[in-house]
């Protein structure tokens, strides 16, 4: 995967660069270089948000992110690189929509 992946990946969602560099436990030299192709997270994570991407306003999705639904805030299963959480997070968007559970 390019650089050009992880940079797309990381405007979808709003992802700081350090977030994008946590979340695919990645130095932020590969992730420059595109020195990626050890992280098969990347294409992942680009094939599940893409759906959502579709479906959901740009901006909505990058709040969706960050706040705190059903089963806690999305961008925290990322960063802990619990990506069957993130996915789960995901598909919950998609059944139900963006559903805030409580406002910090």
């Amino acid at each position: 995967m390019t650089a050009i992946a992880a940079a797309v990946l990381m405007q979808r969602l709003g992802l700081s660069e350090a977030e994008l560099c946590t979340a695919l436990g990645a130095d932020p030299l590969a992730v420059i270089g595109g020195d990626l192709a050890d992280k098969p997270q990347l294409p992942i994570l680009l094939a599940l948000t893409e759906e959502a991407a579709e479906r959901v306003h740009p901006d909505a999705l990058r709040r969706w992110l960050r706040t705190s639904g059903p089963a806690g805030r999305p961008l925290d299963r990322l960063l802990a690189r619990d990506y069957a959480g993130f996915e789960d997070a995901l598909a919950t968007l998609a059944d139900r929509g963006f559903v805030i559970r409580r406002i910090d």
